[in-house]
């Protein structure tokens, strides 16, 4: 099938290039003149595991190319997805200004039937606003009796196994129009998406409305997994409970599972921030509250500061003369996104303190340089105090503590010998609990995560609440309890 993808940013260019792979004839359209230019050249504009070969093979194969000429891409699809950014609005609704950009111009373009997808995630109602735009852009042209179907598709991508999530779905959600075109519509998702469905159907069909609200709904239950069990590990640090033991007992209960009930430093993304706040938005325009999915904000939002309070607590609220060194910056492992990263709450908050703070991501320095600069209000030479550098040992040099903040692979099983040896003091804060309490203790490291430590981590955090002298833990040796 021919096919057009307005946006080659990550959800559009993971999109093209997937159905490229397919087989389908691809074109991909953004008006970011320089963005199309790296792409013709067989770059690459974001960190995708795989997405550049992808690309580069589908394009030498002559199944993927690239334009900022929609005007030509329109008439030329089949089937047109609109894959644009909805970025969040002061009052935490979705701005539809580039979905409704990019409807009008399909109207003022097209020249027969089309299937046009809106997989920007975007509120219930903006299909009959994507469907009006055209309309009356057809209107304009005295076409107004062209036919076309605007259908909702929305993406259940995973950043950093998206190709993975698009070639082997759970699930393929489209949201039909109501009216005449609609079994056309259907006709040509089946055909598009038929690699997919040939040993059992992926495909759930519903209405429009139903499936803009499955993509928010779907967020806000993963979200809230989270916050969940955010909240359990603060009850676990109150009660000496270890959150790992209880994530593993509940999640053996079928009805719940394992997944998503991991504690940590909280949710960020482009995703899962946006569109809670999106979904509660669009439920006071009805009138409604969703008390639920504000209280998932809430927690998410003190969560971040979660490591920030252990911290105060252990070298109070001066941090001058303080160095600590912070292993991952990216929300989450394998992208290099910084949107709403718990780091960016960290980072900041320490500088803002008086600490120094060397940091190590693998993928992710450049965009936390630009997105530090924007929440610290200048550039980042006005923080001396900061320093991203490009081994993650050399981040260790006289710290007083190491905070992990984002689960890469390469921090997972660390030399303590040698980390510690780098070290002043010989404590880790694991904002994503992934080192064992109990062998960091074996090696003399005092251990604090989240709902969960060592006897170090919790000695240490008694002696500084109850005002006794702190001292270091010196490798191999244990405080005196």
């Amino acid at each position: 099938m021919n096919v057009t993808v307005v946006g080659a940013g990550y959800v559009g260019l993971v999109t093209a290039a997937c159905l490229a792979d397919l087989g389908h004839r691809v074109v991909g359209v953004d008006r970011d003149h320089g963005r199309v230019a790296l792409l013709q050249a067989g770059g690459v504009p974001i960190y995708e595991p795989g997405l550049d070969e992808l690309v580069r093979r589908n394009q030498q194969a002559g199944r993927l190319r690239f334009t900022t000429a929609l005007a030509q891409a329109v008439p030329e699809a089949e089937v047109l997805f609109i894959a644009v950014g909805t970025p969040p609005q002061e009052d935490g609704s979705a701005d539809l200004q580039h979905v409704l950009d990019v409807a009008r111009q399909v109207g003022r373009n097209l020249r027969g039937f089309q299937v046009v997808v809106n997989k920007s995630t975007v509120p219930v109602g903006t299909g009959d606003r994507v469907q009006a735009a055209i309309a009356e852009a057809l209107r304009r042209r005295s076409l107004g009796q062209t036919p076309f179907a605007v259908v909702s598709n929305p993406e259940f991508l995973k950043e950093g196994a998206a190709i993975d999530d698009f070639m082997r779905p759970d699930r393929i959600v489209v949201g039909l129009p109501d009216g005449p075109e609609a079994e056309r519509a259907r006709a040509a998702l089946t055909q598009l998406y038929a690699p997919f469905n040939r040993h059992h159907e992926r495909t759930v069909w519903m209405d429009r409305p139903s499936a803009e609200l499955t993509k928010y709904a779907a967020n806000a239950m993963l979200a809230t997994r989270i916050s969940f069990m955010n909240e359990m590990a603060l009850l676990a640090d109150q009660v000496g409970a270890d959150i790992d033991a209880v994530r593993r007992g509940i999640g053996a209960d079928h009805r719940i599972g394992h997944s998503f009930l991991y504690a940590g430093m909280g949710y960020g993304g482009s995703c899962f921030p946006k569109d809670t706040r999106a979904l509660v938005h669009t439920a006071a325009e009805q009138g409604l509250r969703l008390r639920v999915v504000e209280a998932v904000e809430r927690v998410n939002r003190a969560q971040k500061q979660r490591l920030v309070q252990h911290l105060l607590a252990l070298f109070g609220p001066d941090l001058h003369g303080r160095r600590f060194a912070v292993w991952g910056l990216a929300f989450k492992p394998q992208t290099n996104d910084m949107r709403e990263a718990p780091s960016r709450t960290v980072v900041s908050e320490l500088l803002r303190r008086g600490a120094e703070v060397v940091a190590h991501d693998p993928v992710a320095g450049d965009e936390a340089r630009r997105c530090l600069a924007q929440d610290l209000g200048g550039p980042l030479h006005a923080w001396p105090g900061l320093r991203l550098v490009d081994d993650p040992h050399n981040a260790l040099d006289g710290a007083h503590a190491l905070l992990l903040l984002t689960e890469w692979k390469c921090f997972h099983n660390p030399d303590w010998a040698r980390v510690v040896a780098h070290m002043a003091d010989a404590v880790v804060l694991d904002g994503r609990n992934l080192y064992d309490p109990a062998q960091l203790q074996a090696g003399g490291v005092a251990h604090i995560g989240i709902g969960r430590r060592n006897a170090l981590g919790q000695a240490r955090l008694d002696a500084a609440r109850s005002g006794r002298p702190q001292a270091a833990v010196p490798p191999g040796q244990a405080l005196p309890l």
